[in-house]
């Protein structure tokens, strides 16, 4: 997610559309606001759960569920930066191409995110039963 950001950021602020840099445009700016804010949130949900863990306080509701929020937000976070770069965001010649599919493979890989979803949903069931 942070190597998105370091892409995208940098190129909005390099990239000139219609005489005047794309980072100088709301939607662009928009679009790197909630890529910050999104990892920022992924940040902290990950550290929190890390400092639970490490105090012995594991479950599987918090664990599944910080990887699928991470997992789902770091693709999001992928197809801005690919968003933002355009047409360059999309051939090998940057890397965002390559970070979209790492960060799918997050989603796919060692459980689906509809597992991690029914792993929480039947975490808080039995919250309930």
């Amino acid at each position: 997610m942070q190597a998105c950001n370091d892409v995208a950021f940098p190129y909005a602020h390099l990239r000139e559309a219609f005489g005047k840099k794309i980072g100088e445009h709301q939607l662009v700016q928009a679009k790197m606001a909630d890529m910050y804010t999104r990892l920022s949130a992924c940040r902290s949900y990950v550290y929190s759960v890390a400092r639970a863990c490490d105090a012995g306080h594991v479950n599987s509701k918090d664990c599944a569920g910080v990887i699928l929020y991470a997992a789902e937000n770091a693709t999001q976070i992928a197809l801005d930066a690919i968003q933002i770069l355009g047409g360059n965001g999309y051939i090998n010649d940057y890397p965002t191409g390559r970070f979209l599919r790492d960060a799918k493979l997050y989603e796919i890989g060692a459980g689906t995110s509809e597992i991690r979803r029914w792993l929480i949903g039947e975490a808080i069931n039995k919250d309930f039963l």
